[in-house]
């Protein structure tokens, strides 16, 4: 027992926050294995059409109320939490629940994650041919979206990675102290390194081999998905007055095709 506690003491804040995230899987969980065709035709023969389409509206109902917080959705959470007895129907209720989300709403359900099976919502209304709808970032509609706007695009400008200290250097320039409360941000340090990472728009990991610890923040998954990299170029432009094309590599970056090969800003270390 002692052991036990001693071990239980030991973890970092970083490791307890993480075994505390909603979002991680925990110990407990059944794996979740995709059921095959017969499986889930064998499922839809236990259910009515009705009793299927209300499960599928409790699942629609869990992504939007998810989605309200920007909480990406997890598979497992679906399965454990909304799904329960029609497991084995997971494929037809995911199938009108992405239809309906597609033709009533005008979201598309973008899997941000597949090792994790990770989900969130992308505004459709304003669709392009390949590349995911324009982005909601792309021009910040909130302050608190123009404040992870301007951290986002500090860090793109790096290459990718940046310490934590140069982004509370930014941010005090801008009289956004984290060691202060904000009036329109409240807790900055908090609304940084906790919402917006749970949001999935940002990362923020430890550097390895520092004493004092060290942190530094990545592009989350969410933002590679929903934030537009040319409009951020086109955003320190006109801050600089210069041509976009003048960061070489990030113009790059910003306007390779689709499916190139160029990683992503939170890929890269």
């Amino acid at each position: 027992m002692t052991q036990r506690k001693r071990l239980s003491n030991s973890q970092t804040p970083s490791q307890s926050k993480r075994r505390s995230d909603p979002l991680e899987e925990d110990d407990g969980d059944m794996p979740f294995t995709q059921p095959s065709t017969s499986q889930v035709q064998r499922g839809l023969e236990k259910f009515t059409n009705s009793q299927v389409d209300q499960k599928a509206a409790e699942v629609l109902q869990y992504i939007l109320v998810k989605d309200q917080k920007k909480i990406p959705v997890r598979r497992a959470d679906l399965v454990k939490n909304v799904l329960k007895d029609y497991r084995n129907v997971y494929p037809e209720i995911f199938k009108r629940v992405v239809q309906t989300l597609d033709q009533v709403f005008g979201f598309k359900l973008l899997e941000i994650d597949t090792k994790n099976h990770l989900y969130i919502l992308i505004n459709k209304l304003e669709p392009s041919e390949e590349a995911p709808p324009p982005p909601p970032l792309g021009a910040p509609s909130s302050p608190k979206m123009g404040l992870l706007f301007v951290i986002l695009s500090v860090i793109f400008m790096k290459r990718g990675v940046v310490k934590e200290s140069l982004i509370w250097n930014t941010l005090k320039k801008l009289r956004v102290d984290p060691g202060e409360k904000h009036a329109l941000f409240g807790d900055v340090k908090r609304l940084v390194t906790d919402e917006f990472v749970r949001q999935r728009y940002l990362e923020y990991v430890r550097v390895p081999h520092t004493e004092p610890i060290e942190y530094e923040f990545r592009w989350g998954q969410r933002a590679d998905a929903e934030v537009s990299k040319a409009k951020i170029l086109e955003f320190m432009g006109e801050l600089h007055e210069q041509e976009p094309q003048t960061w070489s590599q990030q113009y790059r970056e910003a306007h390779a095709p689709p499916g190139a090969s160029q990683p992503s800003t939170s890929q890269q270390r």
